[in-house]
């Protein structure tokens, strides 16, 4: 679709073109516009050059003060460049009125003669962003797409790994801080003949602390289950001292199977690991089996523990209780992620919630993205 003597109109070619005039002119047109406006031609076609005009629009203006530049350049360029379109030769720029029906399929509005097609830019319209609304969706309302482009998303959550401090000394910042090293003190001091002009200090450094993730795969968790080992399933994977279990009618310990890189491939193994998927609850068990198992003789003590759960017990709740004091003690951090909590007027009144809260330090809700992020950040304090 480039202008050229024999009228030939390659898409790429025009793009290119276009794109160098614009920079020409002043105007910014990264390389991914340039593609942008290639793919909309393609698609819109050029029997219109309305819709020609509206997509470069789209595609280089970053904002009003871009519009009348690019209008000019858009009238030099394609307008006395020799371009042939199929419905003729362009002479004026198209109508400064967006045409609403490219999307729609109706007849675009036809061009005015008499208005100024120079004068004043329209002003930019705000348009929806689908990730932005996806990351507010609850995971119960979501497509089997929209959940594949939330383990995208969640792939994109800022993972801060929650820092304790380790007893080995590294270099200070801060001169006035840690305990003199003399040795390195003493080396520093050969610059200057021997005269320790600057004192070398240590500090103790910081290393991540061991982040614990209890999912419950029961049948009341089935709309969540699935993005919340998702998140499981990026956690391990950046967090180097990551480990997560599934909770339902018994504890299973499912690190080795998120640790595969393929998302897809990592949930299968889980599905074989844990013959509990979509099963009954009984929390109070699995924390115990935890707890005996892997929690208190190692896993759990000083680590963040993060219990991904609706609260919904078939259990006697004493019993989750007791866990969940035992396990508060050798935790540095336990955190209650409940998705129902992102319900209007949720109370947590179940006898599981009601059971556990009083040893939980973090009560978050996990039923969207937004969630997670919250989540992810609860984490890392």
């Amino acid at each position: 679709m480039t202008p050229s003597p024999g009228g030939s109109t390659d898409g790429a070619a025009l793009a290119t073109g276009f794109s160098r005039a614009l920079r020409a002119a002043g105007l910014a047109a990264p390389p991914s516009a340039t593609i942008d406006f290639a793919q909309a031609v393609g698609l819109l076609g050029i029997t219109r050059p309305e819709h020609v005009f509206w997509a470069g629009h789209a595609c280089f203006c970053a904002g009003p003060d871009d519009a009348e530049l690019y209008a000019a350049t858009f009238v030099a360029y394609f307008g006395h460049a020799g371009l042939r379109l199929p419905g003729g030769r362009l002479t004026v720029p198209p109508s400064p009125v967006p045409p609403r029906a490219v999307a729609s399929g109706r007849e675009a509005p036809a061009v005015d003669p008499g208005v100024d097609p120079r004068g004043p830019a329209a002003p930019l319209q705000a348009a929806y962003g689908a990730a932005e609304i996806l990351r507010a969706k609850d995971f119960a309302t979501c497509t089997e797409g929209e959940l594949a482009e939330v383990t995208r998303l969640i792939m994109q959550v800022r993972r801060r790994p929650p820092l304790r401090r380790s007893r080995r000394l590294v270099v200070a910042r801060r001169p006035s801080r840690g305990t003199l090293d003399v040795r390195r003190t003493m080396r520093s001091s050969l610059a200057s003949q021997g005269n320790p002009f600057w004192l070398r200090r240590r500090v103790r450094g910081t290393r991540p602390r061991r982040l614990v993730l209890l999912l419950d795969v029961s049948g009341s968790m089935g709309p969540y289950a699935p993005a919340l080992l998702r998140f499981a399933h990026a956690m391990v994977l950046t967090h180097r001292g990551a480990e997560a279990f599934t909770v339902g009618t018994r504890c299973t310990r499912v690190t080795r199977e998120l640790a595969w890189r393929d998302t897809d491939a990592a949930l299968r193994r889980v599905a074989r690991a844990a013959p509990d998927l979509d099963g009954g609850t009984r929390l109070g068990e699995g924390v115990s089996s935890f707890n005996r198992d892997w929690g208190l003789s190692g896993l759990a003590r000083g680590a963040i523990v993060v219990v991904c759960s609706d609260g919904w017990d078939r259990g006697d709740p004493s019993v989750l209780a007791g866990e969940m004091a035992r396990l508060s003690r050798v935790a540095h951090r336990t955190i209650w992620a409940n998705p129902l909590k992102g319900s209007e007027g949720y109370e947590p009144l179940t006898r599981g919630m009601q059971a556990a809260l009083p040893y939980v330090d973090g009560f978050v809700s996990g039923h969207s993205l937004e969630a997670l992020e919250e989540l992810a950040e609860v984490m890392s304090e």
